[in-house]
């Protein structure tokens, strides 16, 4: 029988598959590829929704119950991070579009489907769910101060406030509001639950229709910037083997017991790139493709990496006592 729990343990073999796919359909048919440039908003809309719709927000005190973990939590992702990425990023101080995508997308801990893999690497996934809320709220406030610190008049210069602003709220703002309106209507009425169930299936399909869409359009345009782009995938690759190593050590610090521990491990590395995308695509026409370009880098690469991780965290970096 096929459930929700099977397409879910699965995804990433499936956004694999879609990025293939993707990547020959923008190669050999360009010219009707470039066309799904317009649809990448509303497509982004839909998985922002069906993504806030499975963060419990109307349950955001339970996000609290495990104090250690939430320090240690806030302590690795807007202490730690920010001063690994500073350090990782000081080679690319002459490309301002480059750092922006870097810091846009590594700046910014995942509320998705770290869950899932979290659960994979046989972590206490729960506590990462109940945790979302607060990571999404506290990563909205704090990127733009991030940006400020890191880039100061470099990112002035290149974001426009309008255009970001716009994106944000249609893109952001609207759909968090929808799912919390929803969460908050199924709590008295028996359609809203219906309709969380049915949101529940959206993320994992739309999140490959999202690969889809924006690899599609965009792969035509990235040979321009192909010297470029490789210039962040051994930023990308050291992050992924700083931060578990980090986050293990602070774990151990708090004392966390093994599944809170593999789950801090798991928040430290996983990064919000299909959050910030929008804010990508908002910027003006002759950066956001490069921009967009390295947030989606970075999601290929940690995909991969994320399978080695539900293998190498369990076994070598956080083991059952």
């Amino acid at each position: 029988m096929f459930t929700r729990e099977k397409l879910e343990n699965n995804q990433v073999w499936l956004y694999v598959i879609v990025l293939l796919i993707a990547s020959g359909f923008g190669l050999l048919a360009p010219d009707f590829a470039g066309r799904l440039d317009g649809s990448i908003s509303i497509v982004i809309a839909i998985l922002m929704y069906s993504m806030f719709s499975q963060i419990p927000f109307v349950a955001f005190k339970k996000a609290f119950a495990n104090r250690r973990y939430i320090v240690g939590l806030l302590i690795v992702n807007y202490i730690a991070v920010p001063i690994v990425v500073w350090l990782l990023t000081t080679l690319l101080q002459d490309h301002p579009p480059l750092l922006l995508g870097v810091y846009l997308v590594l700046l910014t801990p995942c509320i998705d489907y770290v869950i899932v893999f979290t659960a994979l690497g046989r972590g206490n996934e729960k506590i990462v769910l109940f945790s979302t809320p607060l990571l999404f709220i506290s990563q909205m406030l704090l990127l733009p101060l991030y940006l400020w610190l890191f880039m100061g008049e470099k990112a002035t210069g290149i974001v426009e406030p309008g255009p970001f602003f716009e994106a944000f709220f249609g893109l952001i703002v609207i759909p968090l509001v929808i799912a919390i309106a929803i969460q908050l209507l199924a709590r008295k009425a028996s359609i809203g639950n219906r309709i969380v169930n049915i949101s529940a299936w959206l993320p994992v399909p739309f999140m490959a229709l999202t690969l889809f869409v924006v690899v599609a359009s965009q792969i035509g345009k990235l040979s321009v910037f192909m010297d470029l782009i490789l210039k962040v995938i051994p930023i990308y690759l050291a992050f992924m083997i700083i931060m578990p190593i980090i986050s293990r050590f602070i774990a151990k610090w708090f004392a966390l017991d093994v599944g809170a521990s593999r789950a801090l491990v798991f928040s430290g590395s996983t990064r919000n790139s299909l959050v910030v995308l929008p804010l990508a695509i908002a910027l003006p026409d002759e950066i956001s493709t490069l921009v967009a370009a390295v947030i989606v880098t970075q999601t290929i690469i940690e995909l991969a990496c994320e399978l080695a991780y539900i293998r190498v965290v369990p076994i070598l970096l956080v083991r059952d006592k």
